[in-house]
């Protein structure tokens, strides 16, 4: 199979992407291509892809690490005066039993979105390259996990894993734990980091894939290739 990648999926190098040409008529608008690949794990190219428009995961072939930056076809994409807050949530808040925090134990989200997809797109290598980013500061890029405990016992029940650059927040995964004690609870995540953002004057949320309802009851709308990069800036 890894033979065959470099046919299907085409590679994409740092200079690549400090080739506005390159990007603006031969990868942005291609809707034939989604997929790149990269073996290179470097955190400058990681930030340059993420500024570029691309979410990345990694992949395993034959014990060959492959970084896979996508160029989606569809994004879901919230503006946060349109962040929908459900009845149910409304009372988890007013219930204040829980305790959000950013950043404070990002192994234990790591491990558990770990735990909750098998097999899951985060390699040893992407996870070391991950916690390079989480733990540095870096010029208009930021990673970090969100993490909601419950007060009382102090179990983490939900968090996520995303990133800040230039002003726009964008998802790459998260978890809840499967309990009814904590009905709800996920998207009592999502309601209070996006309120988060919102208070930070982040621009908008980028949650990514399109497919899952979820994002949609959220608030989020489906925007296009052209259209999310025009509102990211990227293409004019």
């Amino acid at each position: 199979m890894n033979s065959d990648i470099n046919k299907q999926i085409p590679y994409i190098t740092l200079e690549d992407l400090g080739n506005s040409e390159l990007l603006k008529r031969y990868i942005y608008p291609n809707p034939d291509i989604n997929y790149y690949w990269s073996d290179d794990f470097s955190p400058q190219f990681y930030i340059a892809l993420a500024r570029a428009g691309f979410i990345c995961v990694s992949h395993d072939i034959d014990d060959i690490l492959f970084l896979l930056p996508e160029m989606q076809t569809e994004y879901a994409v919230l503006d946060f005066p349109d962040l929908h807050i459900s009845k149910k949530v409304r009372k988890l808040l007013t219930q204040e039993r829980y305790r959000l925090s950013f950043n404070t134990c990002f192994g234990n989200v790591v491990d558990s979105i770990k735990d909750a997809y098998d097999p899951c797109w985060i390699t040893k290598e992407y996870e070391g390259l991950m916690y390079e980013l989480s733990d540095n500061i870096y010029e208009n890029f930021r990673l970090f996990s969100t993490e909601l405990f419950d007060k009382e016992n102090g179990a983490l029940i939900a968090g996520e894993i995303g990133y800040i650059t230039d002003n726009i927040y964008t998802s790459l995964s998260g978890f809840h734990i499967q309990d009814k004690r904590y009905d709800n609870w996920g998207t009592l995540q999502l309601v209070l980091l996006g309120k988060h953002l919102e208070s930070r004057k982040v621009r908008f949320w980028n949650l990514g894939h399109a497919q899952m309802e979820y994002k949609k009851v959220l608030g989020a709308k489906v925007l296009c290739r052209e259209a999310f990069l025009r509102k990211a800036g990227l293409l004019q």
